[in-house]
């Protein structure tokens, strides 16, 4: 799966929340980022049953 890169903006509170997330889980801040938006998918019917 290629991917593409995009600016985030978000605020100094959360990111500190999520990079404390992202330790714990020893994933980076991108990786839990992108783990979060595909679980918030799955959970929403919204992810491509292929798994793309």
């Amino acid at each position: 799966m290629a991917k593409k890169p995009f600016a985030l903006r978000i605020d100094e509170a959360t990111l500190k929340e999520v990079e404390k997330w992202a330790a714990d889980e020893f994933r980076s801040v991108n990786g839990q980022l992108e783990w979060i938006i595909v679980k918030a998918l799955k959970e929403a019917g919204r992810k491509n049953k292929k798994g793309k």
